[in-house]
């Protein structure tokens, strides 16, 4: 059996960072805000971060929907809060899941649905993530429009209606 270290397990910086920009991207996916919310160790014996969408007024809860309250005063918000002025208010959401940190031996991360379900466990938090972020610069696309130049002699020398191909 692992042993369980002296100090309780946190996200380091760089996990924070790509969970902030998995909630800002989840905001972009979904077309409305996605906060992510990092509840302190102090509380369970280690960090853990959920993901939850703000209900609005009109928004009716059905019976398959978890509803937790996220924000409120020293929250630990990640990324852009989905555009939402949070301040010290709170927002009561649907829970879409959550990533808690482990001290299982190669077992860093566990992700958590909305029923309280571990249904994905791993060493690289990228694994369970919904999106590839990725990290290094894309190329430059200056490079492929030298390519993509038409030749106009091709298309006359084709008949109407008949295929393009391509060389």
């Amino acid at each position: 059996m692992p042993s369980i270290p002296d100090s309780k397990p946190c996200f380091t910086a760089e996990e924070l960072d790509l969970l902030g920009r998995t909630a800002d991207a989840l905001s972009a996916y979904m077309g409305k805000p996605v906060l992510a919310e990092v509840m302190d160790a102090e509380e369970t014996g280690f960090e853990w971060a959920l993901f939850a969408v703000p209900l609005g007024t009109e928004d009716t809860v059905g019976d398959d929907q978890t509803i937790v309250q996220v924000g409120g005063a020293g929250a630990r918000l990640l990324g852009n809060r989905g555009g939402l002025d949070i301040d010290d208010g709170f927002f009561d959401c649907e829970y879409l899941w959550a990533i808690q940190l482990s001290t299982l031996e190669g077992v860093r991360f566990i992700k958590i649905d909305q029923g309280g379900d571990e249904i994905a466990w791993t060493d690289n938090l990228r694994e369970i993530l919904p999106f590839n972020l990725i990290d290094e610069a894309l190329p430059d696309d200056d490079e492929d429009d030298d390519e993509d130049v038409d030749d106009d002699d091709d298309a006359e020398d084709q008949a109407p209606g008949s295929p393009r191909h391509l060389h």
